[in-house]
């Protein structure tokens, strides 16, 4: 019987200052499992999306390692592809939000262990525009702390990089004029921060109660901040916000699969923490079970 073949496409630069034994010992432990490994090292932007495009096919497991933005190039890559091989990750990055929220453990040897116990799990995948995602598209507050966190901070800080850069964007904090048609729904108003994720966590700033997160169910979970009127209503979200009770008056939370976003102004999107340019359209669709991924 022929041996499985596995395609690591590894990012060296996240994570930058961890060892990098733990991950020859994640190898060892896919070597052992069966597999032939092969290795393929990013060198810039871009590369794991090119990587996972033209070779993922040939191989019947694609692991990710790296943090999240090397994930979303990865999924990006397979989501080119008619037939998609399963997806592994090993989380390297200094945030990994998305290894959270599906328990993949930070360790490299743990993370492998896992990946070859072999239970592929069905995973929704975020269409923006023609970009993908795979659990966070946001606009408006905190939205830029996410890419323009140094590197060197996020390796140091972790979550902690993000909410520096956050709170320096709290004197710049400006509502965004939107139309948004969720579901149907049609919302329109001005608001300070929008997220749409599949997720439990959003940069490290807000939780999501994993009881309310299904990650295959073809929807997605968004939240808009409306700009508040007065200082007391501003008090009134942010300890909505801290208490994770998104359901409160005034936060808009809903179980979404498609959003239609039209706007005038300048808004600039984050992106699995990844810079998107401000359109005036954004058309956002959940690709249902695109992928499978080994947990």
């Amino acid at each position: 019987m022929e041996q499985p073949k596995l395609l690591m496409i590894v990012n060296p630069r996240a994570g930058r200052s961890k060892s990098r034994g733990p991950l020859f010992d994640a190898a060892a432990i896919l070597s052992q499992a069966g597999y032939l490994l092969s290795i393929r090292q990013t060198a810039a932007a871009g590369d794991a999306v090119e990587i996972a495009a033209r070779e993922g096919g040939d191989y019947d497991v694609v692991v990710a390692v790296g943090g999240d933005g090397t994930l979303n190039e990865v999924i990006s890559g397979l989501m080119r592809l008619e037939d998609r091989p399963p997806l592994g990750y090993l989380p390297q990055g200094s945030t990994n939000d998305f290894a959270a929220s599906l328990h993949i453990s930070g360790k490299p040897a743990d993370a492998a262990e896992a990946l070859a116990a072999h239970a592929p799990r069905k995973l929704d995948i975020g269409r923006w525009n023609d970009r993908n995602f795979v659990y966070v598209a946001s606009f408006g507050a905190f939205t830029k702390s996410s890419y323009s966190a140094p590197q060197s901070a996020k390796n140091a800080l972790g979550h902690f990089a993000y909410i520096l850069e956050g709170m320096k964007d709290l004197d710049s904090l400006r509502p965004y004029r939107i139309k948004l048609t969720a579901d149907g729904e049609v919302l329109d108003g001005e608001y300070l921060f929008g997220a749409v994720c599949n997720s439990t966590s959003i940069g490290g700033l807000m939780k999501l109660d994993p009881e309310r997160v299904v990650l295959d169910d073809g929807k997605f979970e968004m939240l808009l901040i409306p700009n508040p009127k007065t200082a007391l209503d501003l008090q009134n979200l942010v300890l909505a916000l801290l208490n994770q009770q998104y359901d409160r008056e005034g936060l808009v939370f809903r179980h979404v699969s498609s959003i239609h976003l039209e706007t005038k102004e300048v808004l600039p999107w984050s992106l699995d923490g990844e810079y998107a340019p401000s359109l005036p359209v954004v058309d956002i669709h959940n690709c249902h079970q695109a992928l499978s991924m080994l947990l």
